[in-house]
């Protein structure tokens, strides 16, 4: 036994068990941690669990065994015992994992065993505001929610009700974006959202800018859903017509959209692109709908009302050593028993409207995919950014989704095909509707110890920030046993890689260890892609991935990697270029206290002396103490001092944003970087929270911090007023990176949402 595995078991006795049933289980200190805060029942007083992780899994193992009575009223106590058996295995063993709702709430109180859900938005007031009711109804149990904005009028359009004016999709964007912020505030999970809207739409440029603003709709993910008229005109050079509910009502040069779409995306990492046609061709249940909405991820399109039911095996677990292949017979079991375990969730789970429960029931969509892939590809010494690997690939998804066909099929013979089978897509009994889904595994990929979906590993080495501001350094374990092997492990080398995460620059290391363990930035757009569409040949669904560019990609990169995804039957893409969010309030920061120091320590300097006439620019905002007017100076084009004015002289609050101005002032001067003087104030909350333009002003600092926001992207993207350099923004991105508001460590774009690799925490759930 390994130092590593005595370690584990030592922190896994304390949740001993006594029940011989049920094998113990290890589980690593971070994958403890994340069963603590996330998983395990808590009592309600003390905060602290009252369930040890195996009993976690046993009750999550026991209540979705119950399905299978209601499946099969017939089945015997000993029949549901074994599955019982069955599937706490799976879990244990760490094969497969199902999505974190089940793992929450089955067996409790808490009804919601779905990640996610997509509801219909009505064209009129009393549609919308539906929408509105049902997704927090949805967000209060711990789901996620996407809709189509498309069916909304634009902007200006007569309202024959009130012979008034639409207000367009945009602003009722801001409503549902509002009711989402405030719903998480004290949620398990918090409520995320997909906006999609159709490229013929007329609002659809003011749509692909909507994030321009970092702050604002926070709480969406925004896609595009693209068609393939569209991409025909825009490969013609031809303009193409814009609807609304199916009436032409003009007409856009696709270049335009497409340069708009591609430019956005590449500063920003938003909008995705839908290819909706494509999903619409390999839509299982025609007879029930046109698809026209996804989950937050992207993943999992759906019919209003539909939801996800998802689960992952860990395809890194089934490696052979001896034979450097996978135990394919051994895989193909956990296929069927995991399908039997998703089918199963469908009969037990309750959920927040009457319509998702109808919908569940009669089209039986599970998501079966796959975690630990990167992995599994560096056990078998086989490049992620190879013809072999994108091979390896599309070979092992069509196995997992022939095998969980059959499973299905099997299901079916037993229990009966789902009630809106489609006798034109389905010549055979089928259970359920879909089978397949490659989605984001952040936190079970964690507690399986697997690297995410089919993502490459973003980082071999990086710093983890523990108590007493020390560092840890962690190292993927597959490259530590290959450079142990090798005889060339040492902690100095692993402080080397950790400076950048990656092997490539590393020449100590030998090279045919560089070429296989490669880590996303290294891989070339074109294999990020190939890897995607290798394995959408093989999902019903689709998949949660990030096309991720280096900070150097031009625009017509991002162009080139979409067309290569509509023509290589991807069903969308997300791309992600490093560092193109040059302003991220809540993510700027170094990576541990020590580096925080030493970058302040090198900030300090004297304050330049203030000439006696300055231009500047004065903003108007709501306060909780009232109205606020905020004066921003500047000298040589840069912000240089700040003035604050609210209420009476004397009273405390225009006493506190006199200080706050003061200081704020005096950072300036001091050439204090405006990112930092604002991350220290945003944020700050106070018992009168009020709403202005659309965001929420938390307290008079908040508003200062979010004045000094707005002045820093208007001055940004104006021309000749106060611009932000380029190169300077690119540098102090790069150097700080996005780094998680839970525990400092480095966020990245994985699975097509922002992700903590040492805590677990995502912005989409």
């Amino acid at each position: 036994m390994t130092e590593k595995t005595k370690k584990m078991t030592k922190n896994a006795e304390k949740y001993e068990n006594p029940e011989d049933r049920f094998p113990k289980i290890e589980f690593s200190d971070n994958a403890l941690v994340i069963l603590e805060k996330r998983y395990l029942i808590k009592d309600l007083d003390t905060k602290k669990p009252k369930e040890a992780p195996r009993d976690l899994f046993i009750r999550v193992a026991k209540a979705i065994a119950d399905g299978s009575r209601t499946a099969n009223p017939n089945i015997t106590d000993e029949e549901v015992m074994e599955i019982e058996d069955k599937f706490y295995a799976l879990m244990a063993n760490k094969d497969f994992m199902p999505n974190s709702p089940t793992l929450m709430n089955a067996g409790r109180e808490l009804p919601n065993l779905s990640a996610c859900f997509v509801l219909p938005v009505e064209d009129s007031m009393e549609g919308i505001f539906n929408a509105v009711k049902e997704a927090a109804l949805i967000h209060k149990s711990g789901g996620g929610t996407g809709f189509d904005f498309s069916n909304l009028r634009p902007s200006g359009s007569n309202v024959q009700s009130t012979a008034g004016t639409a207000s367009g999709p945009i602003s009722f964007m801001s409503v549902f974006n509002a009711a989402t912020e405030t719903i998480k505030q004290g949620g398990v999970r918090r409520g995320a959202n997909m906006g999609i809207m159709r490229v013929d739409h007329p609002e659809i440029m003011n749509f692909i800018k909507c994030k321009e603003d970092t702050s604002k709709f926070t709480n969406f993910n925004i896609s595009v859903a693209v068609t393939d008229d569209f991409m025909k005109a825009y490969k013609a050079g031809t303009d193409y017509i814009l609807y609304h509910k199916d009436k032409p009502i003009g007409a856009a040069s696709a270049k335009m959209v497409m340069d708009s779409i591609v430019h956005h995306a590449w500063s920003t990492g938003e909008p995705g692109l839908i290819f909706i046609d494509k999903v619409n061709a390999k839509n299982t249940l025609p007879g029930v709908g046109k698809i026209a909405a996804t989950n937050p991820c992207g993943e999992q399109p759906l019919l209003p009302y539909g939801s996800c039911n998802l689960g992952s095996i860990n395809v890194c677990n089934f490696y052979m050593e001896n034979e450097n292949t996978l135990d394919w017979e051994r895989l193909k079991e956990v296929i069927a028993d995991s399908v039997l375990f998703l089918d199963n969730v469908i009969e037990v789970g309750k959920y927040p409207l009457k319509k998702l429960h109808e919908m569940a029931r009669a089209n039986r969509n599970i998501g079966l995919g796959v975690m630990g892939f990167a992995d599994l590809l560096y056990k078998l010494g086989i490049p992620y950014d190879s013809d072999e690997g994108v091979t390896f690939g599309k070979k092992l998804m069509a196995y997992i989704h022939s095998n969980a066909i059959e499973a299905s099929k099997k299901l079916a013979e037993e229990r009966g095909s789902f009630p809106n089978i489609d006798k034109s897509v389905y010549t055979f009994p089928m259970r359920n509707s879909n089978v397949t889904t490659v989605a984001p595994t952040g936190t079970i990929g964690m507690l399986a110890e697997a690297s995410g979906g089919i993502e490459p590993n973003f980082a071999l080495v990086y710093v983890k920030q523990v108590m007493d501001d020390k560092k840890l350094l962690y190292v993927n374990p597959i490259l530590e046993e290959t450079l142990k092997a090798r005889g060339i492990y040492s902690e100095e080398l692993m402080e080397k890689i950790s400076q950048s995460g990656k092997l490539s620059d590393i020449t100590e290391i030998p090279e045919d260890i560089r070429k296989v363990f490669v880590t996303a930035q290294e891989i070339h757009p074109y294999y990020h892609v190939a890897m995607q569409s290798a394995f959408q040949e093989y999902v019903d669904s689709s998949i949660s991935k990030t096309i991720n560019f280096d900070n150097t990609a031009t625009e017509e990169d991002i162009k080139n990697a979409y067309i290569q995804a509509f023509d290589s039957a991807c069903k969308g893409i997300t791309v992600y270029r490093d560092g193109c969010r040059p302003y991220q309030v809540m993510n700027t920061g170094t990576k541990t206290n020590e580096d925080r120091k030493a970058a302040e320590q090198e900030d300090t300097h004297k304050p330049k002396v203030r000439p006696d006439i300055m231009e500047g620019k004065t903003y108007k905002v709501n306060t909780g103490e009232g109205i606020m007017y905020v004066t921003v100076n500047t000298l040589d084009g840069r912000p240089f001092e700040l003035f604050a004015s609210i209420g009476k002289a004397g009273g405390n609050a225009a006493a506190q944003s006199e200080a706050i101005s003061r200081m704020v002032s005096l950072a300036l001067r001091s050439d204090i970087d405006l990112n930092v003087i604002i991350k220290q104030l945003i944020g700050i909350g106070s018992p009168t929270p009020v709403w202005h333009n659309g965001e929420q002003i938390l307290s008079t600092p908040d508003a200062i911090g979010k004045v000094l926001k707005k002045y820093y992207l208007d001055h940004n993207k104006s021309e000749g007023k106060a611009e932000v350099k380029k190169d300077e923004t690119k540098n102090t991105t790069a150097k700080r990176g996005v780094i998680c508001p839970k525990c400092n460590g480095n966020m990245s774009m994985q699975e097509g949402c922002m992700t903590c690799p040492t805590c677990g925490y995502s912005k989409c759930s």
